[in-house]
């Protein structure tokens, strides 16, 4: 696989991006009997012009409902799109969304605006993977991609939120009216602008001006909720109540630092233990606290100190090799650093190679022979590619919005015109979250990490709150820790556990 830092794979190698998504595939059995939806409506595609947006058709609204417990939830779902105009009047883009409302509920109830990230990714991740009220079932061992089937998800978010996901021009069913001015939309600034609009429309057409409003954003997606929380602020008047974000980037410069910095190693080097301690299942929150230490004590100033020589360099580098589990040989060809060598060194013994996505995670090596990392990711290509698949089906026959335009999974266009406007290393949400904590005495931060992901290492996260001011009391930043990689989901136990933590940080915004 490319190296994880070039240009051309930012986000099939750094964020939660997925795979291609196909528009079509076998749709996820279930049972019509036990089947309590009602049949959706249905429209003709609407005249939006010409263009790509003529194969939209018009929202489709159904009724549902769900079992939670011992109890029964009635909702309904819309699948549709909002239209953004020009300054001449013309229809610029269509954003598809999927919205989910609990009935009879009290005016005052949340409501959260769902997005992942790439750039480049739909919201059909998290929309199967996490809040919504169906999910795609992997298998046994949850990373089966031929065995995904539909199922109620018992772990909804609708249980305590309403739900709207929304996916940014260029993804999902989302097109601008020109495919050149498509382009327009891909930068960080228009990007946050845009998203800021589609909540700003969603919530004027639907008036709910009144109900708490949170932000749920993935990988690339938690940085674009800084910046468009900001965005609805500043430019739509709206204030969010709190943002939960989940293996997100933050600082450029630490996610994309190169290989010889002793911090981001240090940084880095608690989630290959993670991976580790899960591979001699002897993980325990003490023996990661261990690691921890050691990574920010005496690992990082060895490595930032001249190389260590004779005895005191075997005992250094057994030591990293013993936390890492990477082979003693490879830990002192690198000095010490952590590389991209983990991903065909860590198994290599077992013939297996791991995921950056989830360094716990090892398939067989495809490419034995081969000594570079370069290649399929085995979560990434192996798992997550059957999102796309799964929602476009699910769209279609559940929710009854039926469109012959491809669902864009992950769009490469928009992955490879992303303007960072300054840089990828430049980009930065700190100050932005900073911002947020401190004008807003309400406001209210949830930040989500796999232990063992190594495309947005927890340390990483960890850093940047530690040396954050204390802006008011005391939780109202909170860093959450599951067992897993980068899509902790993908883990039914991290999953209830995530969604159980979310409720909890929902009940102390009311």
């Amino acid at each position: 696989m490319p190296n994880i830092f070039s240009i051309s794979r930012i986000a099939v190698a750094i964020f939660l991006a997925g795979a291609l998504g196909a528009a079509s595939a076998q749709d996820a059995g279930r049972d019509p009997g036990k089947d309590s939806r009602q049949q959706p409506s249905r429209s003709e595609p609407r005249d939006n012009g010409k263009g790509v947006l003529r194969l939209l058709p018009a929202d489709a609204v159904s009724n549902h409902s769900i079992a939670l417990g011992n109890n029964k939830l009635d909702y309904t779902a819309t699948a549709g799109t909002l239209a953004f105009y020009d300054q001449s009047g013309e229809q610029s883009a269509a954003v598809f969304y999927t919205a989910y409302v609990a009935k009879n509920a009290p005016p005052n109830r949340p409501l959260t605006f769902v997005f992942n990230g790439g750039p480049g990714a739909a919201s059909a991740f998290l929309h199967l993977g996490l809040v919504g009220p169906r999910v795609l079932d992997l298998g046994p061992q949850s990373h089966d991609a031929a065995r995904a089937e539909l199922r109620d998800n018992p772990d909804t978010w609708l249980a305590f939120t309403d739900l709207v996901l929304i996916d940014p021009v260029g993804t999902g069913w989302s097109r601008a009216a020109k495919t050149d001015d498509a382009k327009n939309f891909w930068n960080v600034r228009s990007d946050a602008d845009a998203m800021a609009k589609a909540i700003s429309l969603y919530v004027s057409h639907n008036n709910r001006t009144a109900s708490p409003k949170f932000l749920l954003g993935e990988s690339y997606g938690g940085f674009r909720a800084a910046k468009t929380a900001r965005a609805l602020q500043r430019d739509q008047g709206i204030a969010i109540n709190g943002i939960v974000m989940l293996s997100p980037l933050l600082e450029g410069w630490l996610t994309f630092g190169d290989d010889s910095s002793a911090l981001h190693a240090a940084l880095r080097l608690p989630s290959l233990a993670a991976a580790e301690l899960e591979r001699k299942n002897a993980f325990t929150p003490e023996a990661l606290a261990a690691a921890e230490k050691f990574a920010m004590t005496d690992y990082l100033t060895t490595l930032a100190a001249k190389p260590p020589q004779g005895a005191a360099g075997d005992a250094f580098y057994q030591k990293v090799a013993q936390v890492t589990g990477m082979p003693l040989e490879t830990v002192k060809k690198s000095g010490g650093f952590i590389s991209d060598d983990y991903i065909k060194g860590l198994r290599a013994a077992d013939g297996k190679i791991v995921s950056r996505y989830d360094a716990g995670f090892a398939v067989d090596d495809p490419f034995p022979e081969q000594s570079s990392s370069r290649g399929s990711d085995p979560v990434l290509d192996g798992v997550s590619r059957a999102y796309g698949g799964a929602f476009a089906s699910y769209a279609r026959n559940e929710l009854g919005f039926k469109t012959d335009i491809t669902y864009a999974l992950l769009a490469s266009d928009v992955t490879g015109g992303w303007d960072w406007k300054g840089g990828r290393y430049q980009a930065g949400s700190e100050e932005d979250l900073r911002t947020l904590l401190a004008f807003s005495p309400s406001f209210r931060l949830l930040i989500a990490h796999g232990t063992s992901d190594m495309v947005t290492p927890y340390g990483m996260t960890r850093y940047i709150l530690d040396h954050m001011p204390a802006l008011g009391p005391p939780g109202r930043a909170q860093l959450k820790l599951y067992r897993g990689g980068h899509m902790v989901y993908l883990d039914p136990a991290s999953r209830k556990a995530f969604s159980a933590d979310a409720a909890a940080f929902y009940r102390g915004a009311e």
